[in-house]
């Protein structure tokens, strides 16, 4: 546990302002593409399977709304678009469990990293090399 806060400190203080501006814009188009994924790709598989059209599933709060769809209901009254949360609610779903997959990637690459710099003995510091060369010609005199 304490490696893995230190690494995440180190981690911290090598991000700058920067990176999060970058990150921040690829979020946004990585949150544009999924949308459209969403949007294009898997609903319309729902529609053609059971003839599903989330997008204009709603529940009107009032007598005076009779249109069938979304945005006329919308300039008639009040109306609760589940529909609309439902498309929202899958594509949040998409973005974390890409997250996810990418998070577990790259701690299973900082894993592999750590592996490979504790199987790869550091070299010891020079007073250390000279203390042994004494060690060794004190050793030979006597």
């Amino acid at each position: 546990m304490k490696k893995m806060l230190n690494e995440f400190r180190e981690f911290a203080v090598k991000g700058n302002v920067v990176d999060l501006a970058i990150g921040v814009i690829i979020g946004a188009a990585f949150g544009r593409i999924v949308e459209s994924l969403v949007g294009d790709m898997i609903m319309p598989i729902f529609g053609a399977i059971g003839g599903l059209d989330f997008s204009n599933y709603f529940l009107a709060l009032s007598k005076d709304v009779t249109a069938s769809n979304l945005a006329d209901a919308k300039k008639q009254g009040p109306v609760i678009a589940w529909g609309n949360f439902l498309t929202i609610a899958i594509n949040f779903a998409i973005v974390a469990g890409a997250l996810f997959f990418v998070v577990k990637g790259i701690n299973y690459l900082r894993r592999m990293a750590a592996k490979e710099e504790a199987a790869a003995p550091a070299e010891p510091p020079r007073q250390e090399k000279l203390l042994e060369e004494i060690r060794d010609l004190l050793a030979k005199k006597i």
